[in-house]
């Protein structure tokens, strides 16, 4: 009696590889919440892909970031120990968040376009853009995103920026992906510990420290115009004050902004170290929201407060108006009067406008999820195409961006 031969099952097909580059390693609450959401719809659309994110601050994120099965330092390290780790990538996701503006574009799209000229494929994950006037930045992203395989923005303002700097190609606009984060519990233990009274009403505030995607604030000015509104707050609520920092910059400003009020014993700022779904979780405890930070304002919107954008840039002006917020124009020290009104007005015309909210955080919760589904499409194409690490076959090399020793164009 004869046997068949027996032959080995076909071997499984090697997990995809799936680089995630942004501003993570606990700089910024935001940048976090965005972080989780991506690798959160990475593993959804591929649960066997093998994820790595390059994270300024890699400890943290092995800490704080469980969904990443490798993390790869990009700062403060050798840039052949950055640019070994690419070759093996399917997809390089850039973002999401606003990484493009001046003095930070060229630090990512140097990597990008590394990876480019490795054939890897490269996918902008609902990024943020602008203010962009460096001339050596406007030529990286021109350069650079013209040959990244799909460009997604998170607002229409940053398309308007990629427009004005020269990028000829589709970009689509979705929505931030901080939208689809969940709440982890903020319990009552917690508000104890940080002094927050029980049974108060509370009102939530953000402010920001000038910097490069905020030049044109005047400190004096907006702590002075904030403490206002603070202290009208405190007395037509009868509420405390909670400020949320959520970069470690913000701290400052809160304790300045309180050195400004009449009222600073109705003040407390958030001092714990916690994560983007407990501070989302936190604002469950709030009764109105004031602020400046783009994801703050996010956060507040996703759990229903009502709140009261304070725009100091285009991409927090585009959210408001999404949101159907107020456009309020700045944050200066004239407008205290104006801003103060609305403040009001938004207090007396919440219930009837809670619907409204609602419907509109749908669409752009929905819109959110578009920009994973594009990735997930991408995803099926490099596998369909079997243009994986190993199988990937050498088509012509993009033109590499350059800084020095000047820009590829005038």
């Amino acid at each position: 009696m004869t046997t068949a031969p027996s032959h080995p099952p076909p071997a499984a097909p090697p997990r995809p590889r799936i680089g995630v580059l942004g501003s993570y390693g606990g700089f910024n609450i935001g940048d976090e919440a965005i972080l989780t959401c991506v690798l959160s719809c990475l593993r959804a659309q591929r649960p066997d892909a093998h994820l790595v994110v390059l994270s300024r601050n890699a400890e943290h994120t092995r800490l704080h970031h469980p969904d990443a099965d490798e993390v790869v330092p990009w700062e403060g390290v050798s840039r052949n120990h950055v640019l070994d780790v690419l070759p093996g990538l399917d997809l390089l996701v850039l973002g999401g968040g606003g990484i493009l503006y001046d003095g930070e574009a060229r630090r990512y799209l140097r990597l990008v376009r590394a990876a480019q000229t490795r054939h890897v494929p490269t996918f902008a994950y609902a990024v943020g853009a602008g203010p962009l006037t460096d001339a050596e930045d406007r030529d990286a992203v021109r350069t650079v995103l013209a040959d990244m395989d799909d460009v997604v923005v998170r607002d229409e303002e940053s398309r308007l920026v990629l427009e004005e700097v020269g990028l000829e190609r589709e970009v689509a606009v979705t929505a931030d992906p901080a939208l689809l984060l969940g709440p982890e519990p903020f319990t009552e233990a917690m508000m104890r510990d940080e002094g927050i009274p029980s049974g108060a009403r509370l009102v939530g505030m953000s402010v920001r420290e000038p910097g490069r995607a905020a030049e044109k604030l005047d400190e004096g000015d907006y702590h002075a115009l904030l403490a206002d509104v603070a202290d009208f707050l405190v007395r037509r609520l009868d509420a405390h004050v909670v400020f949320l920092p959520m970069e470690r910059h913000d701290v400052r400003h809160a304790h300045a902004v309180l050195s400004h009020m009449t009222a600073p014993d109705k003040g407390r700022i958030l001092h714990g170290d916690y994560s983007p779904g407990q501070v989302l979780g936190f604002m469950r405890h709030l009764d109105v929201a004031v602020g400046m930070r783009l994801h703050f304002v996010i956060f507040a919107a996703l759990t229903g407060v009502p709140v009261l954008p304070l725009p100091y840039s285009g991409k927090v002006f585009d959210f408001a108006r999404r949101l159907g917020a107020p456009a309020l124009v700045g944050v200066a020290r004239e407008q205290a009067g104006l801003l103060l009104a609305e403040v009001d007005r938004m207090w007396d015309e919440y219930p009837r406008r809670r619907e409204d909210l609602k419907s509109r955080m749908r669409e752009l919760s929905a819109a959110a999820r578009e920009t994973c589904v594009r990735c997930g499409s991408l995803l099926d194409v490099i596998g369909a195409a079997g243009d994986g690490p190993r199988a990937r076959a050498a088509g012509p090399e993009p033109e590499p961006y350059v800084s020095e020793p000047r820009p590829l164009h005038a």
